[in-house]
């Protein structure tokens, strides 16, 4: 039997939840304190349809938001009509959320029912498993966000490298067999398992969603075995195709929350910023668990950083500190413990 472990780092200003099975992180659910409610997976709200599109087979939704959401389906409710949606996907990059239809709404626009939070998602991912908190759920966080902004791992006893990127048109994996390992075709066989296994884990890692190309070790596989093994991996939420003559087997996912690279690396300088800021507390707060007879901690950071971590540092409570300084630079911050 597999081990799970479940973290859950609720430092001010971001909430973390954490899978790990038998050692490898799974799952990095993101949410922050200033997103909004009403994009949040699973949240439902009344909007307005605001735009009717034939051609992309749906509508647009304005649910008080920067940018109204998609509503898919053959025959949506004509302008104008008030209807009650569900969150399905969050925005990713340059996509607005997407929602499914509950059904007519009377009134004003409004969140009805909020999504679920990261303790609730983790007790829906693990029933009956209490997270781990504090200290062990933050270095849990910080580990397995290294893993999901890498682009390869390895599983050394079969001589297995995988490649994982993410482009803008699909997910791209490569399997390969290291150079001087075992040949012939059960090696190969029982990498190509093990690779689907870890290609799965790192897709729902990063929260990918959308078409994913897998080339395989080799050519010349039993398409029904591949695909079986695929789909133990990748489960039934997946759609695959066959497997075809060059070795590659395609499938595509559904999205649902925002990747865990957009909401980590941004697009923008003020994205960046907020991940600094957000890395800082975070360590302050790692740093005041780690050791607590030290009277008092002092994040010592530039104007940049210390403007966004100042709530959070207060939330912290009396023995947590703040020191700005003018020459401070954009990323640095050190933890004072004197």
């Amino acid at each position: 039997m597999s081990r799970v472990e479940v973290f859950l780092d609720e430092t001010p200003g971001e909430t973390r939840g954490m899978i790990a099975r038998d050692g490898r992180f799974e799952r990095l659910i993101i949410q922050r304190d200033d997103d909004s409610p009403v994009l949040r997976l699973g949240a439902r709200s009344v909007g307005r349809i605001v735009r009717v599109e034939s051609g992309l087979k749906g509508a647009f939704v304005d649910l008080g938001t920067a940018a109204p959401v998609f509503l898919r389906g053959a025959a949506p409710p004509p302008r104008g009509s008030l209807v009650e949606v569900q969150v399905t996907a969050e925005p990713r990059d340059a996509k607005g959320a997407a929602v499914r239809l509950i059904g007519p709404a009377t009134g004003e626009l409004r969140l009805t029912q909020a999504g679920p939070g990261v303790r609730d998602i983790l007790a829906t991912l693990v029933p009956g498993e209490e997270p781990q908190d504090g200290a062990a759920a933050i270095r849990a966080g910080l580990a397995a966000e290294e893993e999901a902004l890498s682009g390869s791992l390895a599983v050394e006893s079969l001589g297995l490298d995988v490649a994982i990127e993410r482009t803008r048109a699909l997910v791209a994996v490569d399997l390969d067999l290291a150079a001087g390992g075992a040949t012939g075709r059960t090696a190969r066989d029982r990498a190509n398992g093990r690779g689907l296994q870890e290609a799965a884990r790192s897709i729902r890692l990063r929260e990918w969603g959308g078409l994913v190309a897998i080339d395989l070790i080799g050519t010349g596989h039993n398409g029904e075995a591949i695909i079986a093994a695929a789909r133990r991996a990748f489960g039934e939420a997946a759609v695959f195709g066959p497997v075809n003559r060059f070795g590659v087997l395609m499938l595509s996912l559904p999205w649902g929350r925002t990747p865990v690279e957009t909401l980590l690396r941004g697009a923008d300088a003020g994205a960046r910023l907020r991940r600094v800021a957000q890395t800082a507390v975070r360590s302050l707060r790692l740093a005041l668990l780690s050791d607590r007879s030290i009277p008092t901690m002092t994040l010592s950071c530039g104007p940049g950083v210390g403007a966004l971590a100042t709530p959070w540092v207060e939330a912290l409570g009396p023995r947590a500190r703040l020191a700005i300084s003018p020459s401070g630079g954009t990323d640095a911050y050190e933890i004072w413990t004197r």
